[in-house]
């Protein structure tokens, strides 16, 4: 982002001319050399390769990194290390506030240390959309929109004010306001450029647009040929301030699409098929490119969905290259004439025009028939299991075994029924390596879950009766399909065709509809489908991440208390990208990802337990059974709609003034100034203590002697396990520090809206309900075992507490995939802030691994083939890890010594770059970026 004088080893800068307008440009087919194939390279490395050239500097990029790249050999593990810098930063606001709140911060440090504060600002780009604080607290009429906004804005005031004194304290920073849209929705729509411009040193340059964002669903741009990836908030901020991202050159994985969809299948089909067969071949660290003759025939929004996913089968990017599709797209989204000009021309100029018929070089490929596609759902707590729709039921069955006792039920949750269905995740396991708790209904007793399920009246006198299975949330919500008018046209003509027949949503049924944008909402009027979903209770809640981030708001209240009364699995359903345990409400046990037409049907089923090609779904006005074949729409039907109802005039009104924001907005009192003035009463936003202290040069790297372990976990834990986003409980940690504060419990809003307080958020730190931490065995939730109290139950904040006190490190045991999903730099934050060291684990996610680095813990792997069982570790030893010292001498050791008790084994070092290491030997990240920023 730094402008430099490029070196321009090779000659390629040139110049383009579109339409009476002059570019300066990096020609890609200027690298030749033996040994040097641009031609053949993926789009996705011939996008990093543009990159080089143009930042080539002779120092941190040299003519040699070109070549490395140039000369990609496929079938080679990772080893060389590049510095990509991306055009832009994308963000959202949970985790956006408390990027600025460390900007803000690191304004103070610079000025303490004697530098320039003003040093500390973006120089490129930085856009923030506010998308998910707006929680679904009312729905099922017509005033939740209006209702949702004002209680949003009573709750994030402080949040939304300081976002505002950002606004106007920092160059290129700008927040899309509140009720506007989803992130990545308005980013596709409306800020990604696809080819970018900027001025340098006086020319008007054109290259590759790309972006990290604070949100692993950055990927969804991925689908306009934008290479763009989430990144944790710490890594956004050092982008921010011009530090490139260093990477190794990943293997590209090559998925070849043919064929077209069949009748029936939707593009939410597609995502999870696609999701399952790349989770299981393993792209974690990987480049994702789509290439074939299907890929033409993919619409726009299609394929923004299947890059939405990425981070759900673990890739870094999940790319289609540039087409006439994509053309099609940014004219539909009124994107500028001069601009659709510009990305046909330099993307055909620079070889990254898409081939059909080309096949170039790919590490490893993978190949999808899109008639095989088939309806499908994921679940019940993870989005790569997924579900033929068919095996629905059944599924359900054999997977609720991991929340009662279904021995003998006289309902037919029996054991045979369960054991022949095939679970793609055991079910005598529940993600965590450990045997799942079974839960028992209030009246169950010894026999387990023998309790007749429960009678609720509602308040307007409705009586029904409610069981395990009963669909309580039914969400159309989240970036992942409400960008697609094909699913969303289909779920709205689902429930024209429902409403005609006179069928309604079953009553215990919380339904919500929160679009990516006001797009959404304007095709619903023009197309005449709004007061249909309106009449199913599916009217407009908000344009925000909802339910997917676990802003679902509470369950109809007397739906609440029977659930919690009897304990019952109840079960969500929602359009998003995410289900993980304890995500969704606290309520609701299992949770399962669906197309929007989908959810809209088994809000009129009511219980996942239901045969949806099978079981009426109700009867019409004559009594005759209505089953969901009645009311599908066909293709035929969703593609003439989308064609009468949506018009580039649309998304033309909606982003042509997006970052002024509406009266209440505009109205809010801002503070002013280039530093902030903290308020010492908030609890939304505090200085943070990252650099109190810090020295102007970084103090040596130590070993880790007398370690004790804070938490042994199992396999599959997320990031949403080790910093929840949702409800804050009163009798937590967090809690209490609110009530000591003033705060009402009605007024605690969530854990992502207070991110910008590092005193909720250390206390929030692996407090998630569904945590089940193996060195206290039989609990859930945020406790562990304090060593220095005789090894009693207690929070894991209140341990913490004490071992800092007594001076003893910590560390965190772990199984497969730890910090899976959001790129949620607070993962990190909280785990550094509680006094862990390192990490030892069985693999990591990229992205959490990173976000570790960044905070100054080390992530350790078992070797090869180990466990923390297979090894004996019971996390009551004490431990020493021998050997970081290495660090100090600027090479970076592949294994240290770990000695837990007699067991001693040698842990790979997953520092992965010399730059990751830079930033280790600092302390943090920030640390690294504030003292060079001071230096230069």
């Amino acid at each position: 982002m730094t402008a430099v004088a490029s070196q321009d080893s090779f000659g390629a800068k040139s110049t383009l001319d579109v339409d009476g307008t002059s570019y300066e440009i990096f020609r890609l087919d200027a690298v030749t050399g033996e040994g040097l194939d641009v031609a053949s390279l993926p789009f996705s490395l011939k996008v990093l390769l543009e990159n080089l050239l143009r930042t080539e500097d002779g120092a941190d990029i040299t003519a040699d990194h070109i070549k490395a790249l140039a000369g990609w050999d496929e079938t080679a593990e990772p080893d060389k290390e590049i510095q990509f810098t991306p055009a832009r930063v994308v963000m959202q606001d949970f985790t956006g506030v408390p990027c600025i709140v460390d900007l803000a911060t690191m304004r103070e440090a610079m000025a303490e240390m004697g530098g320039d504060p003003s040093k500390i600002n973006p120089l490129a780009p930085a856009e923030m959309v506010i998308d998910h604080s707006v929680i679904a607290d009312v729905f099922g009429t017509p005033e939740a929109f209006e209702r949702n906004v004002e209680i949003e804005y009573e709750r994030n005031r402080e949040r939304y004010q300081f976002l505002r004194w950002g606004q106007g304290a920092f160059d290129d920073f700008k927040v899309v306001p509140p009720g506007t849209g989803i992130v990545h929705q308005v980013n596709i729509e409306h800020l990604a450029r696809t080819i970018f411009t900027r001025e340098v040193d006086g020319e008007l340059q054109a290259y590759p647009d790309s972006c990290v964002g604070t949100d692993s669903h950055t990927t969804m741009v991925n689908g306009i040929g934008v290479v763009g990836w989430g990144v944790g908030g710490i890594e956004a901020e050092a982008a921010m301030l011009g530090q490139p991202v260093s990477m190794l050159i990943p293997r590209v994985v090559g998925f070849k699409l043919h064929g077209d969809l069949p009748e029936g299948s939707t593009a939410t089909d597609l995502v999870l098929t696609i999701t399952e067969m790349l989770r299981k071949h393993g792209v974690v660290g990987k480049f994702v490119e789509f290439y074939g003759p299907g890929v033409s025939a993919l619409p726009l929004a299609n394929r923004a969905t299947i890059g939405n996913m990425s981070p759900e089968f673990g890739s870094t990017i999940a790319v289609f290259p540039i087409d006439e599709e994509t053309v099609k797209y940014l004219e539909l989204t009124g994107r500028s004439k001069e601009q659709i000009a510009l990305v046909e021309s330099y993307s055909k100029a620079q070889g990254l025009w898409h081939d059909p018929d080309a096949e170039p070089r790919y590490s490893e490929k993978l190949e999808l028939d899109l008639a095989t596609v088939v309806p499908s759902i994921a679940g019940p707590k993870r989005p790569q299991d997924r579900v033929e729709l068919a095996d629905a039921k059944p599924g359900f069955r054999a997977a609720l075994k991991d929340y009662v006792d279904t021995t003998g039920d006289e309902n037919g949750y029996d054991e045979e029924v369960a054991e022949s269905f095939p679970a793609s995740d055991p079910p005598s396991h529940n993600g965590h390596g450990e045997q799942a708790p079974v839960h028992y209904s209030a009246a169950a007793g010894a026999n387990g879950r023998k309790s007749d399920p429960v009678e609720v009246t509602l308040e307007d006198g409705t009586t029904f009766t409610l069981d395990h299975g009963a669909v309580t949330i039914a969400a159309i919500t989240s970036c992942t399909n409400t960008s697609n008018p094909s699913v969303m046209i289909g779920a709205a003509l689902l429930a024209k065709k429902a409403v005609e027949k006179g069928l309604t949503r079953k009553p215990w049924v919380k339904t919500t509809l929160a679009p990516g944008s006001k797009v959404v909402s304007d095709y619903y009027e023009k197309s005449g489908l709004t007061p249909y979903l309106d009449k199913l209770g599916f009217n407009l809640v908000g344009y925000g991440c909802t339910t997917c981030i676990g802003n679902s708001g509470p369950l109809i209240p007397e739906v609440s208390a029977a659930v919690n009364e009897k304990d019952l699995a109840v079960v969500s359903v929602l359009s998003g990208n995410r289900n993980f345990e304890g995500r969704i409400n606290p309520d609701v046990k299992m949770n399962y990802l669906a197309s929007p037409p989908l959810v809209v049907a088994y809000a009129l089923a009511g219980s996942m337990d239901f045969d949806l090609f099978n079981d009426p779904l109700g009867q019409d006005q004559d009594g005759n059974d209505v089953f969901m074949k009645d009311i599908w729409p066909s293709p035929s039907e969703v593609e003439d709609t989308i064609r009468q109802a949506i018009t580039s005039d649309m998304f033309e009104e909606s982003y042509q003034d997006v970052f002024a924001g509406d009266e209440q907005w505009r109205s809010l009192p801002t503070p002013e100034g280039d530093t902030f003035e903290w308020d010492q009463e908030s609890t939304y936003v505090r200085k943070p203590p990252y650099f109190e202290g810090m020295p102007d040069e970084p103090e040596a790297v130590t070993d880790i002697d007398g370690a004790r372990v804070l938490l042994k976990l199992g396999d599959s834990v997320t990031t949403d396990h080790i910093s929840p986003a949702g409800a804050i409980k009163k009798d937590s940690p967090a809690g209490r520090y609110l009530a000591e504060h003033g705060v009402e419990q009605r007024d605690f809003n969530s854990y992502g809206s207070r991110r910008g307080n590092h005193e909720v958020m250390i206390r929030g730190t692996f407090a998630n309900i569904r945590l089940r931490n193996q060195l206290a065995p039989g609990t859930e939730g945020g406790v562990t075992r304090d060593f220095t109290a005789g090894g009693e139950v207690t929070s894991v904040f209140e341990a913490s507490e004490n071992y800092i006190s007594a001076g003893i490190p910590l560390v965190v045991l772990a199984g497969k995939e730890y910090g899976s999903g959001s790129s949620r730099d607070w993962a990190a934050k909280g785990t550094s802030l509680l006094g862990v060291k390192a990490v030892i684990a069985e693999s990591y996610e990229r992205i959490h691994r990173s976000n570790l680095i960044g905070m100054g813990v080390i992530p350790l792997q078992f070797p090869a083939g180990e466990t923390a069982e297979s090894l004996g570790l019971t996390g009551e030893e004490e431990f020493s890890i021998t050997g970081i010292t290495a660090l100090n001498d600027g090479t970076t050791p592949k294994t240290v010594k770990v000695k837990a008790g007699d067991v001693e084994f040698d842990a790979v070092v997953r520092i992965d770059t010399p730059g990751e290491a830079n930033y280790y030997r600092n302390g943090g990240i920030m640390q690294f970026v504030l003292r060079n920023l001071r230096r230069g």
